[in-house]
């Protein structure tokens, strides 16, 4: 299994930025006739932490996940931290070709060293 980081231009700042899980999500309820006191902790999948990056970033994150998933997968490790995972070296090589040819130096997936 290959891991790598995957680096948004941040719309404000120009700088590479990557999402992090700081507090998973709190859902909660809401009932017309009595209360209830439930929340549901529940942590983002990694499509759903870079579809939350709309706006704050200047690639369209839609368009990030579609060519992700052809190569691989976007996930969050450890509840934290968002990561591509892919089977093959050469997978990731592909992935980081058709982020470049897409979107140049606006969305760049950088290889994790196996320690």
């Amino acid at each position: 299994m290959i891991r790598g980081k995957l680096w948004f231009r941040c719309a404000a700042m120009h700088d590479p930025v990557t999402p992090i899980v700081v507090q998973p999500a709190l859902i909660g309820w809401e009932a017309k006739q009595r209360k209830i006191e439930l929340l549901i902790e529940r942590p983002f999948n990694g499509e759903e932490l870079v579809r939350r990056m709309k706006g704050w970033i200047t690639a369209d994150p839609g368009k990030v996940i579609e060519i992700v998933t052809r190569f691989g997968r976007l996930k969050v490790l450890d509840d934290k931290e968002l990561v591509i995972e892919a089977e093959k070296l050469e997978d990731f090589q592909n992935l980081q070709k058709a982020l470049a040819e897409t979107f140049g130096k606006e969305v760049e997936a950088e290889l994790i060293p196996k320690k």
